[in-house]
């Protein structure tokens, strides 16, 4: 086990199987010491995806457990693309979409329980990256959150 997965597993946390792409794409692309990960949704242990419009019929304290599903999803494509999430170097951007009523401005907050669990798996220093959160009317599926990332890498 990673030490990165070892600090996920002492703070309560535990990865998911990788999931499959749902369209023509691939989950993560390798260039040079970078690695960008498309968009990830927050797809449950039991594989139902967390769905609702945050302020309609998501809450923000739901859409921000929901952006930590979303986290570990993505790590588990890292660890399935790199063999070892020990890897990652840091994390570069963070983009999060989040589905919300209109009005809605409270997608920092959501995506901050994307961004705690970066924090917990690669530290203050290497976990803590650029980041935007912007809000939108539809996502895939009706989902809540979406985040792509991009992250270096060593070799």
């Amino acid at each position: 086990m990673s030490k990165v997965e070892e600090r996920l597993r002492a703070a309560g946390l535990e990865l998911p199987p990788p999931s499959k792409p749902i369209a023509i794409y691939v989950p993560a692309v390798i260039t040079g010491s970078l690695l960008f990960v498309s968009g990830h949704g927050p797809l449950t242990a039991d594989r139902k995806l967390i769905k609702g419009c945050v302020g309609e019929d998501i809450d923000v304290a739901g859409a921000t457990e929901a952006a930590k599903v979303t986290a570990l999803n993505m790590l588990a494509t890292v660890k399935n693309t790199l063999g070892s999430l020990d890897r990652v170097k840091r994390l570069v951007k963070t983009f999060a979409l989040v589905r919300g009523t209109p009005g809605f401005g409270d997608q920092p907050k959501v995506v901050n329980g994307f961004s705690v669990v970066m924090r917990t798996a690669f530290g203050e220093e290497f976990g803590v990256g650029a980041r935007s959160a912007m809000g939108t009317s539809n996502l895939p599926e009706g989902i809540c959150v979406e985040v792509e990332c991009v992250f270096e890498i060593t070799p």
